[in-house]
This record gives structure tokens, C-alpha cells and sequence, in this order.
């Protein structure tokens, strides 16, 4: 019996569709993720491992080491052959840890959100200076920092997979 995480990945799945940076290509024999910005290359380095998601996702295009994997900074020039959903899921996984799950908690209407005034009350030690940040400067940040247009990926997210 499949999992909440692939129900709701196999729901969403169809011929091809956008999960942040990544196209992913239901074929007779599975799946083929890239970079979205190269379906068109044919070019591209191709791996057939799932693990291979981790040295993908680790570096940018200029080498450098990427801290946070929703960063709109994903390498390209690669393709990843996958015969099997669970592959998939775990490859995915690699690429943007964590998400699938949030996803399905979306999906079956579990996720359960904290605003970020709450977050930053509850910092302590080093990070205690946080919570002086005020409501106006919160709301700058989000502005600046939260876009799904060339900024933040995580709000795009899920709506990119769901089309």
C-alpha cells in the first residue's frame, strides 16, 4: 500500500509537470527529471540513480556550495532516468528535503503552519536578537525575500507540482 507522500505525488504527476526547478517526465519506462530551463538541451549529463540527486543539488552552476536547496539556484545541464515512483520520491527528496511531505500534509489538509512572528519569538541564545525585529521590518523581509518569481521557491512549490 503506498504511502501518503506517493498518493499524493501519483495524483499529482501528469505527462510532465514543474516541481520547483524540475521538470519531470512520466515515460513508458518511468520518469526523466532536469532542470526545467533545459527541456529543449540535448546535451545533457544523464544518471540513472536516484543518489545522484545529492551531488546535483549540492553545487550551482558557478561551483559553489548551495546551503539552502529551495534556492532558485539549481544546476543545470543534467537529466536523471528513474524507473520506479519510489526513485522518484527519493530523488525528489534529495533535491528539496522535505517537501514531498509537506506536500502531502497540503493535500490531505494536515499542514499545519506557524506565522513568522511566532517563530521568531521562540529564538533564544544567539538568535534571541530575532524577535526584536519588528512587525514592519517582517513584512519588508517577506516582500523582499519570499517570491515566487525569481526569489524564494518554496511559494511556488506546491502550486507548480498541483497544475
Amino acid at each position: 500500500m503506498p504511502d501518503s507522500i506517493e498518493r499524493a505525488l501519483e495524483a499529482a504527476l501528469s505527462d510532465r509537470c514543474c516541481l520547483g526547478q524540475i521538470l519531470i517526465q512520466k515515460t513508458n519506462d518511468g520518469f526523466v527529471l532536469s532542470h526545467r530551463a533545459n527541456e529543449a538541451r540535448k546535451d545533457l549529463q544523464t544518471s540513472r540513480n536516484a543518489e545522484e540527486a545529492v551531488e546535483i543539488a549540492k553545487y550551482d552552476d558557478a561551483g559553489n556550495y548551495r546551503p539552502l536547496k529551495t534556492a532558485p539556484n539549481l544546476r543545470h545541464g543534467w537529466r536523471l532516468t528513474l524507473k520506479t515512483l519510489e526513485e522518484l520520491k527519493r530523488a525528489l527528496d534529495y533535491f528539496y528535503p522535505g517537501r514531498l511531505a509537506i506536500f502531502a500534509a497540503w493535500k490531505t489538509g494536515q499542514l499545519r503552519t506557524t506565522n513568522l512572528r511566532d517563530t521568531l519569538d521562540r529564538q533564544s541564545g544567539m538568535y534571541r536578537v530575532a524577535a526584536k525585529i519588528s512587525d514592519a521590518q517582517i513584512d519588508d523581509l517577506v516582500a523582499d525575500f519570499c517570491q515566487s518569481d525569481g526569489g524564494c521557491l518554496r511559494h511556488g512549490f506546491v502550486d507548480e507540482i498541483a497544475e
